[in-house]
């Protein structure tokens, strides 16, 4: 009896399990690397997890979070999607922001993406690509709302990353529209909300200028009630 089609032979199956056993291996060799400049790292990061940032970034496998700003394990909250987008119906998102900001306490919110994001390119694109286009939507009403600058913008390349750029300052405002964030700020909690891109070319970070930390920066029509004297209602 033949193999079903797509199966792996016996010769091409041990060598996929050879690479997952390598896996196993780099991490064994990593936890003995830990343990060993620090017998206790371990057992200290099961007592607790108070990280006082919470990274959304993009799931792109060339930005790993912590490592961009040199913070071990314990240390961030990590959330990523494709484009490091922030929808209030993506339930896993704003159960991660939920967690981070009313039990970790959370003080810094960082929004960060990075040039040249194949995401946001997508969205770019009059293409059909499938399920993403519905993610990849926003993207484009973000365009579609940037028109006149972006269109300013003849290099391509260029034109991406200003809206890389700009994707991040809406989803960063997108974070500060949501009720979790509002209500914390109204019981008087530190929460700053960033906006930051990283260069892939360089492995540097610029922040954008975006830091937020009440609803004054805010359009009236996204803040939610007890915040009249605030923004001047």
């Amino acid at each position: 009896m033949g193999l079903p089609d797509g199966a792996p032979s016996g010769l091409e199956g041990s060598v996929k399990e050879q690479e997952l056993a390598s896996l196993f291996q780099r991490n064994r060799e990593w936890a003995k690397s830990m343990t060993d400049r620090d017998p206790e790292f371990f057992s200290r990061l099961v007592r607790q997890q108070t990280p006082e940032y919470l990274w959304i970034g993009c799931s792109d496998a060339r930005v790993p979070a912590n490592d961009l700003i040199g913070m071990a394990p314990g240390e961030l909250f990590v959330h990523r999607n494709i484009a490091n987008l922030v929808h209030n119906i993506d339930i896993n998102l704003m159960s991660v922001l939920e967690y981070a900001v009313n039990v970790l306490k959370t003080r810094h919110i960082i929004v960060c993406g990075h040039y040249g994001c194949g995401g946001v390119r997508a969205a770019m694109d009059r293409q059909e690509f499938g399920l993403i286009d519905n993610w990849l939507r926003k993207i484009k009403d973000i365009y579609a709302a940037n028109k006149k600058a972006l269109d300013r913008e003849p290099d391509p390349e260029r034109r991406l990353n200003l809206l890389c750029e700009i994707n991040v300052r809406q989803q960063a405002h997108n974070i500060c529209h949501t009720s979790i964030v509002q209500n914390a700020w109204r019981a008087g909690q530190e929460l700053v909300v960033h906006g930051w891109i990283y260069s892939i070319a360089d492995g540097l970070i610029k922040d954008l200028g975006i830091r937020i930390d009440g609803p004054q920066a805010l359009e009236p029509i996204y803040v939610f009630p007890g915040f009249e004297l605030d923004i001047g209602f």
